[in-house]
């Protein structure tokens, strides 16, 4: 039994990276002005920022489930089944969408494993790295889906904002909240626990904002996920939205602050992230490993 990992792009896995892994990207749909572009495909992270700051209307979208289908076919062509692992259920409608569908379609009946881990981003790519491990040891795709779906809330992400424009401007603020914590130049911290994106912290400056998620990290390391660090099974990652120079910074503070637990990656957050967010974005999980 071949089975097989695909997922989706929110998961910072590139399309060249894909390849060399031997899993497949779906990748996510982006309206700019009304202009359907395709992450790592026909849009770019810098041209991503480019039309984000020039003020341009941006704007994610679910992935035609047609579309998604397309690329379940053609890995069936050379696998028994898959697992696809698609961003939170909580940050997006598109992981029911896809449930139903490979739910309800004949060809994909018994076939196609769609898995709700809650995870985005860095979270995301180490639930890929997980499947795809197990798939090498042989695991069926119902094995591996059933274990990433047991260790769903076994992560953490916090973020902190470069800027409060881009969380106005979806909606996340009113227009005298943001201004005034513009003036107070606040960079809050949000924190994803498997559902929704939701404020964590309030602190004015960057270091500040590290301590913050560092201290977060470190108590979730210690309470939640005691056990798994007892184990070895602890992961820790950066992410960032166009703010490489600092996180590869954050990252050196992560290792020196946690010795023992493993880095994994240094990537860029999700454009169905970022675009709410916008640039200057600086963010760290820790997530279960398999």
């Amino acid at each position: 039994m071949k089975t097989a990992i695909v997922t989706d792009s929110n998961s910072g896995i590139t399309q060249a990276a894909a390849k060399e892994l031997g899993i497949s990207v779906v990748p996510m749909p982006v309206l700019i002005d009304g202009e359907i572009y395709f992450e790592d495909l026909t849009l770019s992270q810098e041209q991503f920022y480019e039309k984000l700051k020039g003020d341009a209307q941006v704007s994610t979208s679910q992935p035609n489930p047609i579309d998604v289908g397309e690329v379940w076919d053609k890995v069936l062509q050379n696998y028994d089944e898959l697992v696809y692992i698609p961003m939170s259920s909580g940050l997006s409608e598109t992981c029911h969408t896809l449930q139903h569908y490979a739910e309800t379609e004949e060809r994909f009946k018994g076939k196609v494993y769609v898995v709700d881990n809650q995870r985005i981003s860095i979270t995301q790519r180490q639930s890929v790295m997980d499947g795809l491990k197990m798939a090498q040891e042989g695991k069926s795709a119902r094995e591996i889906a059933d274990w990433l779906m047991a260790s769903k809330m076994k992560s953490s992400i916090y973020i902190m904002v470069g800027t409060l424009k881009y969380l106005k401007k979806g909606g996340r603020l009113t227009p005298a909240v943001a201004a005034i914590g513009t003036l107070l130049k606040i960079k809050p911290v949000l924190q994803i626990q498997g559902f929704k994106l939701d404020q964590f912290a309030k602190p004015r400056k960057l270091a500040d904002a590290k301590r913050i998620m560092i201290d977060a990290i470190k108590k979730d390391l210690e309470t939640r996920f005691k056990n798994e660090v007892a184990e070895g099974r602890m992961t820790i990652a950066v992410a960032h939205t166009e703010n490489l120079e600092e996180a590869e910074n954050f990252k050196e503070e992560l290792k020196e602050t946690f010795p023992n637990i493993e880095f994994t990656y240094v990537d860029p957050l999700s454009l169905s992230v970022s675009c709410h967010i916008g640039p200057g974005a600086l963010a760290c999980a820790c997530a279960i490993k398999y």
